[in-house]
């Protein structure tokens, strides 16, 4: 008879968007968690390697995060995964991006998810979600002085709530063999273009939201000189010309397989949403 160690699912990213919320899902289901952050509790950082380690204390599951604004990052991932196996781990879960199957081994991404196909000392599973409806409401969507400006032209992505990325993560670590081996990409029930996803914020806040296509390489060159890494202007560059080119994500049934739930539609989360939209954001 194999006796297995109390599961303890050690979530990387926990103060941000889907980690928090993959770490709030396992703890309600009654799973300890360890919440990783740059803080006294669980700290981990990936410019230190000394933190790996005491992280994976005890962890028989990772939701794996990769650095944020950083195109540099397989060989601290890699790493991170060399310590994972040596601690015991059995599954991870990790985020990777939309269609990144089809990109180049070089790419960081790519090479996180054939890293983790290599190894056969645990399993794993892969969340390859479409655009955040929550870019609309914290990051490069967000309304300013009440126009959506981004070079995405006439294109659709099926933006998908965060919430759903995180249950769809959630329920690979809470039945891993299931799920073992696994490549899911959350989207949201319809395909949007940023217009009429401006649209629908209009309804809600009660005044006209309006969508801007502008030039690629002035936005992005804007992006950058807010302080993004001027590399990750390349990430910026592709992301947005794929979804003008009529390529963005198309609606799939991944949540509803998965979590047995309907994925949440832009209109509900825009009305959930609404306060975060109440004034006109100025910058």
């Amino acid at each position: 008879m194999n006796i297995h160690p109390t599961p303890q699912i050690l979530v990387l990213g926990a103060s941000g968007k889907t980690g928090s919320r993959v770490a709030r899902i396992l703890s309600d289901r009654g799973v300890a968690v360890r919440a990783a952050r740059r803080d006294p509790t669980v700290r981990f950082d990936w410019n230190d390697p000394a933190t790996y380690s005491s992280a994976l204390d005890g962890a028989t599951g990772v939701y794996l995060v990769s650095p944020v604004m950083r195109t540099d990052f397989a060989a601290d991932v890699s790493a991170f995964l060399d310590e994972a196996e040596r601690a015991g781990v059995r599954h991870v879960t990790y985020l990777s991006g939309y269609g990144i199957q089809h990109a180049p081994a070089e790419v960081a991404l790519r090479a996180v998810e054939l890293d983790l196909e290599s190894r056969s000392s645990f399993s794993h599973s892969l969340i390859r979600p479409a655009w955040f409806m929550q870019d609309f409401s914290e990051t490069f969507l967000t309304p300013v002085g009440d126009a959506i400006i981004v070079p995405n032209g006439a294109g659709t992505e099926a933006f998908v709530d965060v919430e759903d990325i995180a249950a769809v993560a959630a329920a690979t670590l809470l039945d891993p063999e299931r799920h073992a081996g696994r490549a899911y990409a959350p989207t949201g029930p319809e395909a949007l273009t940023v217009g009429e996803a401006a649209a629908m914020i209009s309804t809600v806040v009660g005044r006209t939201i309006t969508y801007q296509d502008t030039d690629r390489e002035l936005w992005v060159q804007r992006m950058v000189a807010t302080g993004i890494p001027a590399d990750y202007g390349d990430v910026l560059r592709s992301l947005t010309s794929t979804v003008a080119n009529g390529f963005g994500s198309l609606p799939n049934s991944d949540v509803l397989d998965v979590t047995g739930t309907a994925p949440i539609t832009f209109g509900d989360f825009a009305a959930r949403t609404a306060s975060a939209w109440a004034a006109a954001v100025t910058r």
